[in-house]
């Protein structure tokens, strides 16, 4: 007799601790703020952001991050906007766009997730020993009009003596995340993309 109470206060001792550390874990877990996180694009260029996440830095103070993609700044802005995020990650032109439509409760800038414009060229044949002159003439997919990987590439260049209104053909109907996908089409001599995706 005293075997078996014995017996049922062990397991009883068992299921008092299994029960005490698994509300304890859940408690920790629950204590976590949760901050939406809408980004523009999932580029290298964001490394850092990636492995802070995966390594829990941010829950070590008290954070967790449910990240989500959505291409384009104006698609962040409208996340944002909506309130199915809190915070966006895009080019500051979004936050501008957004102030000057009159918007009461506009967004602000208020990080710099990256120092530089994080868009590379890809030609669609190989040009030994370019230049930035092999533009003239070219058809660039080069994104939304007024959208950061377009600006940038006016401003490159106009830096360099070329002028992208009359030197070169610049489309600016494509959607951010159809560019890459336009370029293997067929459509254009040029891409600007945040990565070299595209393979032969």
């Amino acid at each position: 007799m005293r075997k078996k109470i014995v017996t049922v206060l062990g397991i009883l001792l068992i299921f008092c601790i299994c029960f005490i550390t698994l509300y304890d874990f859940n408690k920790k877990e629950n204590d976590l703020t949760k901050i939406k996180v809408a980004e523009v694009a999932h580029s290298i260029f964001y490394a850092p952001q990636y492995a802070a996440i995966s390594e829990g830095y941010f829950e070590e103070f008290g954070i967790e991050i449910d990240l989500t993609l959505a291409s384009g700044a104006d698609k962040v802005m409208a996340a944002v906007l909506s309130g199915d995020v809190d915070i966006g990650f895009s080019g500051s032109e979004a936050t501008i766009y957004v102030y000057n439509g009159g918007e009461k409760d506009y967004l602000k800038t208020f990080a710099q997730l990256t120092q530089k414009d994080g868009s590379f060229l890809v030609s669609r044949e190989k040009i030994d020993n370019f230049t930035i002159d092999d533009l003239k003439g070219k058809y660039i997919i080069g994104g939304r009009a007024g959208g950061m990987p377009e600006m940038t590439l006016e401003w490159a260049l106009k830096e360099n003596g070329i002028d992208p209104k009359t030197d070169v053909t610049i489309d600016t109907s494509v959607a951010f995340a159809a560019m890459g996908g336009a370029f293997i089409g067929g459509l254009g001599d040029f891409v600007t993309l945040f990565e070299q995706r595209i393979r032969e």
